[in-house]
């Protein structure tokens, strides 16, 4: 038998499209798998939840239903809050003594019934929270019971919020804003909800500060008005009025003006003008001189004291207030006299300067001192005293001084050419009707007030005189002159002023007509009906004793400067 050999067969190479489509089987076999794979684990999670999954602050994540129940039934059992508050202290408030309890009700199964088994992939990175209510519950009793018995919320421990205000003003340094004092009061309804809202989540611990369940100060120490009105009273406060009265010095600053200012009910700092004007009031009755008796040593030596009159430093006490009150609000400080109403020639305690008018209304004798130096002397003639007209004591300022005036009363019109008033309408005067001067001739035969004088002594006065210059008249018991004279004056040369001392005591010397009202001291006041001046050029009467106080008729009361009505 022959024998055959068998023919050999030789692969062909599959090429490009064979691979392909080897390729594409292998591909789709294995994304295949890969789909069946994704789907299989996708389906445990019918029964257990997503990954990241939380629910009422328990992790479920990969937990099944029942799972999920025990860690919320566990964590209710055992639960503790720990309660921070502001400075450390820490309380706690147990599950059990509020009556904590799981409670569930089909809303975690239907929550995992709920989830797409083939979204399983995107949870792995994205969590996803659940907050369902009816899982846990508390006895709300209980509750209320164990929140209102923390130490925090006791009245006797509370410490409450104090806003930022201002301070007392402290001498040398004014105000400042003391800052808010946060203290410890909370809010109980906003400490209830955090702790309730704690518990549901069961969630461990809480911060009271966090929770922002502090009583917080209405006023932080930035507040703009706040910072206004520091600004405002430390510029009313850091003025300082310096006074100045001759060589005494008087300061106002904010210790004193502290107690003037505040703030209103409005916010806005206010100062208290009823303050400033007692402290201007107390300011006069310090050195206001125009009703204080003067001290005088008289060109006889001897110390008198003569009260009434109106003459010395007077001050405006109405305008000097609102003076005082305006540089205050300005916070202006300065160096400054007070608004006189009324000035004297001196501070101290003789006003009346080196340039006075002195009368001696006991002697009939006056002396005109200008400078510290005698000008002139001479006897007068004063009020009757015999008819009530007698020239009062007192020191005046000589009111103004008019040339060719005409004296009128009910029963005289009497032309002066020296016109020199000081207290209402007495006055000094040229008195050419009388030959005589001095000695008693006031007592039945004196003027109706004024001082009567010799035409030269008149005249010298007038031409060195100014209004405002003091005129001081007094009694001098022991002086009394029974002769009269001519009225010629004596030499200027002879005396000089003298200065008060305390070598002798004062006579006081008294006033005899009703006081008068402080008189201008730059103008002419509004005169009264008796008597009335006017600008005459008339002659004296030819009978010479004719005139003011010198009566022709037989004993009818007569009106006029001095008397008593």
């Amino acid at each position: 038998m022959e024998n055959v050999k068998p023919r050999s067969r030789k692969k062909k190479p599959l090429g490009l499209k064979g691979l392909a489509a080897i390729g594409s089987g292998t591909v789709a076999a294995a994304a295949l798998i890969a789909a069946l794979v994704y789907l299989q684990t996708g389906k445990q999670y019918e029964k257990v939840f997503f990954p990241n999954t939380t629910i009422n602050g328990v992790d479920a994540s990969k937990k099944s239903v029942e799972e999920v129940k025990k860690s919320i039934a566990s964590g209710a059992q055992n639960y503790v809050l720990s309660i921070g508050e502001r400075g450390g202290s820490k309380q706690e408030i147990k599950g059990r003594d509020i009556g904590l309890e799981s409670v569930f009700d089909g809303s975690l199964e239907k929550l995992l019934a709920d989830q797409k088994t083939y979204e399983w992939l995107k949870h792995t990175k994205t969590p996803q929270e659940f907050d369902i209510g009816t899982l846990i519950q508390y006895d709300q009793d209980k509750f209320e019971s164990a929140v209102s018995g923390l130490d925090c919320l006791k009245d006797e421990l509370v410490e409450k919020p104090e806003n930022a205000h201002v301070s007392d003003y402290v001498s040398g340094q004014g105000y400042h804003i003391i800052a808010a004092k946060e203290g410890n009061q909370l809010d109980p309804e906003k400490v209830k909800s955090g702790i309730s809202e704690a518990v549901m989540g069961l969630i461990p611990e809480i911060s009271l500060e966090e929770l922002g369940a502090y009583v917080k100060p209405q006023i932080p120490a930035d507040d703009p008005q706040l910072i206004e009105q520091v600004q405002t009273l430390n510029k009313y406060a850091n003025v300082t009025i310096t006074y100045s009265f001759g060589n005494e010095k008087k300061v106002l600053n904010g210790d004193t003006i502290s107690k003037w200012i505040g703030i209103g009910e409005d916010g806005k700092v206010y100062l208290s003008s009823s303050s400033v004007s007692a402290y201007v009031k107390e300011l006069a009755s310090q050195y206001d001189t125009s009703t204080r008796a003067k001290n005088l040593k008289t060109s006889y030596g001897q110390t008198v004291r003569i009260t009434g009159g109106s003459y010395g430093w007077k001050i405006d006490q109405s305008k000097e207030s609102d003076e005082l009150a305006e540089l205050i609000r300005s916070g202006q400080s300065q160096v400054r006299e007070p608004v006189y109403k009324q000035k004297a020639a001196s501070h101290g305690d003789n006003d009346y300067g080196t340039t006075y008018v002195e009368i001696n209304l006991t002697a009939q004798h006056l002396y005109f001192y200008k400078d510290g130096k005698l000008l002139v002397e001479s006897d007068f003639v004063s009020g009757n005293e015999s008819k009530g007209w007698s020239t009062p004591a007192g020191v005046f300022p000589l009111t103004y001084k008019q040339r060719d005036a005409t004296l009128k009363g009910e029963t005289y019109r009497t032309p002066v050419s020296y016109w020199m008033p000081f207290n209402g309408n007495i006055g000094l005067h040229d008195a050419t009707w009388r030959n005589t001067f001095g000695g008693t001739i006031y007592k039945t035969g004196g003027s109706h007030g004024c001082v009567n004088l010799p035409p030269a002594v008149a005249k010298t006065i007038f031409e060195n005189i100014a209004a405002g210059v003091p005129v001081l008249c007094y009694h001098l018991p022991g002086t009394e002159s029974q002769t009269a004279s001519n009225g010629t004056s004596k030499p200027a040369e002879t005396k000089p002023a003298t200065e008060p001392t305390t070598a002798a005591k004062p006579t006081e010397a008294p006033t005899t007509a009703p006081p008068t009202t402080a008189a201008p001291t730059t103008a002419a006041p509004p005169a009264t009906k008796e008597p009335e001046t006017e600008t005459s050029a008339g002659a004296p009467s030819k009978d010479g004793e004719v005139g003011p106080g010198v009566s022709n008729s037989s004993g009818k009361k007569k009106t006029g400067p001095g008397v008593n009505k």
